[in-house]
């Protein structure tokens, strides 16, 4: 594809002439910004759910830490505009953005790991984010057409809940998306609408990765038995009801809201625990879904 070019041939992301430009070319030249960024990016996984208070955030962070450490360059792209959690999830809170000739650099979190989020540019983080369906479209082209990702083998995408304005507009953008994890939580409140996610996955023709059962069962301190919380094994069910592949059981571990609230992702914290052995899982089965291996 040639590149657009801008007044006195420069390319846009040199161009410091951008009023000169009609809408009509701005719009061609944000597109054109946009496929350069994207490919760069090997593969695009989307990490959706039907509800919230899933751990969505959790399983999304931990998965992108679970592929850096394999050795991969993973970028995370926090794309829930109005609740950016993953920052504090990797303690990078405070990290500033810096700005390049090409755009944005993302923050580094880890040697492998590059992450992009609305919480880096709101300050106080009690300051709410009260934006509508053209803005939240605006902020999240920006995210993956003018930061510059560099080379990636994985671009994990935290959606927010539901199947409204901002998982459409990164399917829009994105395009070619690999797959599409859902996450839901066992209970049947949960389980109704993380259908729907795997219903809107393949109405957008997104192929459908698996289902995470998150919060699956509590082992007891005291007896090392297994306690069910939120139920067990409807996220399973799920999964074969709707023909789509199941890719783990998370059980609730205490240590893992402890070593959120540090901003220490749980599979460097604790890599021997369960859960942190699901995530070590699900990340083998995205490289499988891609036909990585390593």
């Amino acid at each position: 594809m040639e590149k657009e070019q801008c007044v006195g041939g420069a390319t846009c992301e040199t161009c410091n002439q951008s009023n000169s430009c009609t809408q009509q070319e701005k719009e061609a030249h944000a597109q054109e910004r946009l496929n350069s960024k994207l490919s760069h990016i090997k593969h695009r996984i989307l990490v959706m759910s039907g509800k919230g208070g899933v751990g969505k955030s959790s399983v999304s962070t931990n998965l992108a830490v679970a592929l850096s450490m394999d050795g991969f360059e993973v970028g995370l792209l926090d794309a829930d505009i109005h609740g950016p959690d993953i920052p504090k999830m990797l303690g990078i809170e405070s990290r500033p953005v810096v700005e390049s000739n090409g755009g944005m650099r993302p923050v580094e979190a880890l040697p492998n790991l590059k992450v992009m989020s609305t919480a880096f540019f709101i300050g106080d983080r009690d300051n709410a984010v009260v934006w509508r369906g053209p803005l939240k479209h605006s902020a999240i082209s920006q995210f993956i057409g003018e930061v510059e990702w560099g080379n990636l083998d994985f671009l994990v995408v935290d959606l927010p809940p539901g199947t409204g304005d901002e998982p459409l507009s990164v399917a829009h953008l994105i395009k070619k998306v690999d797959g599409s994890i859902v996450v839901t939580t066992p209970q049947d409140v949960a389980l109704l609408d993380s259908r729907k996610a795997v219903t809107f996955s393949r109405m957008l023709n997104i192929p459908v990765i698996g289902i995470v059962e998150n919060m699956s069962g509590l082992e007891c301190p005291h007896c090392h038995k297994e306690i069910p919380l939120f139920k067990i094994g409807g996220g399973e069910k799920a999964a074969h009801d709707l023909h789509v592949p199941f890719l783990g059981r998370i059980p609730i571990d205490p240590e893992m809201v402890s070593d959120c609230d540090k901003g220490i992702p749980f599979v460097i914290a604790s890599p021997d625990a369960e859960a942190a052995r699901v995530f070590r899982q699900i990340a083998d089965r995205c490289k499988e879904f891609v036909g990585l291996k390593r």
